[in-house]
């Protein structure tokens, strides 16, 4: 296998703690707009993050017309919350750690491409050799890995993504990138039932014994 030359970095529930309190927002959004029992909208957010706001819930709520307006209030009342937070020292050490073992550090996330520059522009200790986001027809998994490899001159074998969601790692292998999931969202057992034999973190300078 070829030695590892870039990590990809899913952003919410990855590098921000930010998943909770989106599945709170989530919940309360399904709630009042689909009448959905409160606890089950939040266990259904969680068990299909990893995607939009807006194709998550085409899954838990099919056809629905209501999906619409859902996700337009979804994605205006989270950014309260996402902006509240900031990297912690153990994301930094973790980013700094792989850039000074000469690996490049790529953010992919399906949150707005305009949020996500805007969080990361306010934290001047922390640099990405790529910042992707979400716009039209270009989304976290084939459209961002595919960018990565163009721009950074890199094969699939030399990519790593690390993500919190099971979403996460099922884009990672149809792209066939290798993948390591971020605890918290999900627990490793939950990991190892979908994609056996995977690493797991629990904190992220665990990478720096991981990748070599």
């Amino acid at each position: 296998m070829a030695r590892a030359r870039a990590v990809i970095f899913d952003f919410d529930g990855t590098l921000v703690d930010t998943m909770s309190g989106f599945a709170d927002i989530a919940a309360d959004v399904m709630h009042r707009r689909h009448g959905l029992d409160r606890a089950f909208a939040r266990t259904e957010y969680l068990r299909t993050s990893g995607l939009p706001f807006r194709q998550q819930l085409d899954l838990i709520a099919p056809d629905d017309p209501r999906n619409d307006d859902a996700a337009d209030e979804f994605e205006a009342t989270k950014q309260e919350g996402f902006f509240a937070e900031h990297f912690d020292e153990d994301v930094k050490t973790a980013l700094q750690g792989l850039r000074d073992k000469g690996l490049h550090v790529v953010v992919s996330s399906n949150n707005f491409q305009e949020l996500v520059d805007r969080f990361i522009a306010r934290e001047d200790d922390v640099r990405f050799d790529l910042v992707l986001g979400a716009r039209p027809n270009f989304f976290k998994g084939a459209d961002h890995f595919r960018h990565v490899r163009d721009v950074l001159g890199l094969h699939e074998d030399e990519m790593i993504f690390v993500g919190d969601s099971l979403k996460d790692g099922e884009k990672a292998q149809s792209s066939r990138i290798r993948f390591v999931g971020r605890t918290g969202t999900f627990t490793a057992a939950d990991f190892q039932r979908q994609f056996p034999g995977i690493p797991t973190v629990d904190r992220l300078t665990s990478l720096l014994d991981i990748v070599e």
